[in-house]
């Protein structure tokens, strides 16, 4: 039997931009255009005498005659086409609707007329003057295609006592050194356009013109026009919107939750009925799960489910299904096929199982069997609906499909965990090369040349300044690279992998991280402070704490130092929950960045993308298909469970370190090893008879998780710290200066160099004696101790001492009279 294939699009990527707009249009809606006001409703001479009068008389005697002429040359222009005011006359001209060819409507009457080009461009500029008299209101996607200069538009404004907050606003980008100049003009021309369209000054703005008008500017030139947020946080500042609205555009644009009926809605179901049950299933079932639970539900029932019944039995409007029809869906469920394109432009299609089929099958059989169950309490309602459910229990048994999703995993995690050392040996290199490329073009003037590494570039030459940027070029190809933007990419890919591999976090939980996370712990026993990691509840609304290493205490104080503001204090930006869609408060993010004016906190997606370059600088390739290796973050968290497991830690321990409910879940993270498999059976059956299956996998006593923490206490050593893993005995004998798990302290250098110089003088004085047996031994040690010094010089090298300190709660608003 030929298997049929079924296009299939995930439920969160399903096309929702129209219910999305519809549903800021309602939220933030812009001020609509009235249909008359005073000034476009005056006569013709009114209007004349007003235009001709201060304050809009120029000083300049000529450029006030070719105002003159260009204005009644706009009056009798308008006055040829039908209306009751100006903007009717203007509406009817064709004008406002004719885009980047709008000139050319008047430039026909002013031929006809037998006037010339210099007519032509005086009448033009009279359309400005109109505007700033709000005798005319263009519609947003005119001023967008108009190319009216900005300074024309903005001192016809002001002329007309509708110029306030310009100057304010231009003083706020000049105080910003990260604005460029451009932004600066486009964000004022976008004020300015909007204050010509909507009426009144820019107090008047509301967030909807703003919204209204950039998606008015994206439809018409593009999504890539920029300074989109400078341009609304910059009104924000001013305190036109008031202090109920977002402080940033993303969080305004965000659509929210949607309700039961837009999620179910986006699949455009023809049977009213079916729709208006899953609808009301959905509302019943979305008290007892979370958002991101209830838009795969909506997908799979609403997507995968009816809508695909629909597409193949036109008409359906039962859950009653004949066999016929439930063998086909079926079928079809049970293949994807995706469409790639390939570097010659030919679309190829590629059929695979589906991996989530059982999923599928689970949630139409919960509906099925819920509906039955609701019927008994509420037969009116859910009566009508029951009928025999078109999948059996046999159908949902998960457990080969467990078994294979635990196989892939295992192979993913065999594969990885051997690379993870080329990984981050990479984006440690990268990293250095990075931030030594920038360094060394910050040194080099503009247009000279600089060579780093091999690396032979010039520094570019910018018509005007870019802020947080820094360009060069390649002599020979000319092709230019921003250093400043490879050096931060480079460095968050290091940090990311250092902290995922550290800890084992998820990926929603790192993006969560704050300075506040960062918090102390004195051990009870020796007074000893303890760096600890506090996780922020996620997946499993538990929060947990985490040892932090000296690597990874490193690793954190580069990212404070890095983010920390002028004034010392790490800012805070809100971050989105890209499941339940909703933004968290502000808070002082460890990954955050600032992009253009802007700190922004460094979301899942972009995590993935940096970890996806790191990677494929590698040029590591899967065993299995030859392509690029890609590592996910959630492959770092098996990784960690994996290797902690394997090199001594105890199974409850890494599931209360992973923040697992469930000590069967952890275990399903650690990939088996052949060898450890059969290391494992040979402990086995030495003490199968003392062995204790169930015992085994507890919730830690006290006494042991006090032993856990005494590891920790039992690692101080006079010359730094052992690091060596839980459980394990010291392989060298306590020879730590020549073991390579020896963590120096700077503190200690003194007391190694008095250690290197003892070797030195017994290394002499057993050649003098010609013990040549001792000589070998101690040169071994000699050359340990002289690494030390150089990794604690290194250490100092490359970083200054940071205090992460304990940051204090942001202080309360201050509260207002009313």
């Amino acid at each position: 039997m030929t298997l049929t294939t079924s296009i299939v699009v995930r439920a969160e990527d399903t096309s929702g931009n129209d219910v999305d707009e519809k549903v800021q249009q309602a939220r933030w809606p812009a001020r609509s255009t009235p249909p008359v006001w005073d000034q476009t409703c005056s006569g013709r001479d009114r209007t004349w005498a007003r235009l001709t009068t201060p304050p809009f008389v120029l000083d300049d005697y000529n450029k006030q005659n070719a105002r003159t002429q260009g204005l009644k040359l706009l009056l009798d222009w308008l006055g040829t086409f039908p209306g009751e005011t100006w903007q009717d006359r203007w509406m009817a001209s064709g004008a406002d609707t004719a885009g980047w060819q709008w000139r050319s409507v008047p430039g026909s009457w002013i031929h006809s007329t037998c006037h010339t080009d210099y007519h032509h461009e005086i009448l033009l500029r009279a359309v400005t003057t109109a505007i700033g008299a709000d005798m005319l209101r263009p519609s947003p996607a005119w001023f967008v295609t108009c190319r009216i200069p900005r300074a024309t538009l903005v001192s016809d404004l002001t002329a007309a006592g509708r110029g306030d907050g310009f100057a304010e606003l231009a003083a706020t980008f000049d105080a910003d050194l990260m604005v460029s100049t451009t932004a600066s003009n486009r964000c004022l021309s976008r004020t300015a356009s909007i204050v010509g369209a909507k009426g009144g000054t820019i107090a008047d703005i509301v967030p909807g013109d703003v919204l209204e008008f950039l998606d008015v500017e994206a439809a018409i030139r593009g999504n890539g026009i920029g300074a989109t947020r400078l341009f609304y946080r910059s009104l924000h500042s001013l305190g036109v919107f008031g202090t109920q609205v977002p402080a940033t555009l993303p969080e305004l644009r965000s659509p929210g939750q949607k309700s039961p009926e837009q999620l179910i809605d986006r699949y455009s179901i023809a049977c009213r009925s079916i729709r208006d049950l899953l609808v009301e299933y959905l509302c019943e079932r979305q008290p007892a799960v979370d958002y991101s639970t209830l838009v795969r539900l909506a997908g799979l029932l609403g997507k995968l489910f009816w809508s695909d019944l629909e597409h193949h039995n036109p008409g359906i409007a039962s859950l009653r299904l004949s066999p016929e029809v439930t063998d086909a869906w079926k079928q079809r469920l049970r293949t994807v096929t995706t469409r790639t394109r390939t570097p010659g432009g030919e679309i190829v299609e590629t059929t695979s199982p589906r991996l989530d089929y059982f999923g599928v099958l689970v949630a139409v059989r919960a509906l099925y069997l819920d509906l039955a169950q609701w019927a008994l309490e509420d037969p009116a309602r859910w009566g009508p609906w029951v009928a025999p459910c078109p999948i059996s229990g046999s159908e949902i048994d998960r457990r080969k499909e467990k078994r294979h999703r635990k196989s892939r995993m295992d192979t993913r995690t065999r594969e990885r965990l051997p690379v993870l050392p080329v990984l981050v040996r990479s984006v440690a290199k990268r990293r250095t090369e990075a931030a030594a490329l920038l360094a060394a073009a910050q040194q080099t003037p503009l247009g000279d040349q600089f060579t780093v590494d091999g690396q032979t570039l010039i520094r570019s030459r910018t018509k005007e300044k870019t802020p947080g940027k820094l360009w060069a070029h390649d002599p020979d190809t000319g092709q230019r690279r921003d250093l400043a933007r490879e050096e931060a990419h480079a460095f968050w890919a290091f940090a990311a992998v250092e902290v995922l591999r550290a800890t084992g976090i998820r990926i929603e939980e790192l993006s969560e991280l704050s300075h506040h996370s960062l918090i102390q712990y004195r051990l009870p026993t020796t007074g000893e402070v303890v760096p600890l990691l506090q996780i922020a509840p996620s997946k499993t609304d538990a929060e947990r704490l985490l040892l932090v290493s000296p690597e990874l205490a490193d690793v954190l104080s580069l990212i404070i130092r890095r983010i920390r503001g002028a004034d010392g204090a790490v800012p805070q930006v809100a971050v989105l929950d890209l499941h339940e869609r909703t933004w968290s408060n502000p808070a002082p993010l460890l990954f955050q960045r600032c992009l253009g004016s802007e700190n922004q906190a460094i979301g899942p997606r972009a995590i993935r993308e940096m970890l996806t370059a790191a990677l494929s600088a590698t040029g590591l390739t899967e065993p299995s298909t030859g392509r690029p290796l890609r590592c996910t973050p959630h492959d770092f968290r098996r990784m960690f469970i994996t290797d902690a497991i394997l090199n001594g830690l105890p199974p409850h321990i890494a599931q209360v370190i992973a923040g697992h409910r469930d000590i069967n879940v952890t275990m399903g993270y650690k990939a088996v090893y052949p060898d450890e498999a059969i290391q494992a059976h040979h402990a086995f059956l030495a003490r199968r008879r003392a062995l204790r299956p169930t015992d085994e996998y507890r919730v830690p006593t006290d006494a042991e998780w006090g032993e856990f923490l005494g590891h920790f206490e039992r690692r101080k050593v006079s010359t730094g710290t052992c690091g060596r893993s839980f459980g394990t005995p010291c392989l060298h004998e306590h020879a730590c200066i020549r073991c390579p798990m020896l963590w120096p302290d700077p503190n200690q250098r003194e007391r190694l160099v008095e250690i290197r110089d003892n070797l030195h003088a017994r290394i002499i004085e057993a050649e003098r004696e010609g013990w040549l047996g001792e000589v070998e031994g101690l040169q071994i040690s000699l050359a340990a101790a002289e690494n030390k010094l150089a990794q604690i010089d290194r250490r100092i090298h490359d970083q200054t001492t940071a205090d992460l300190g304990i940051p204090l709660p942001p202080k309360p608003p201050p509260r207002t009279q009313n």
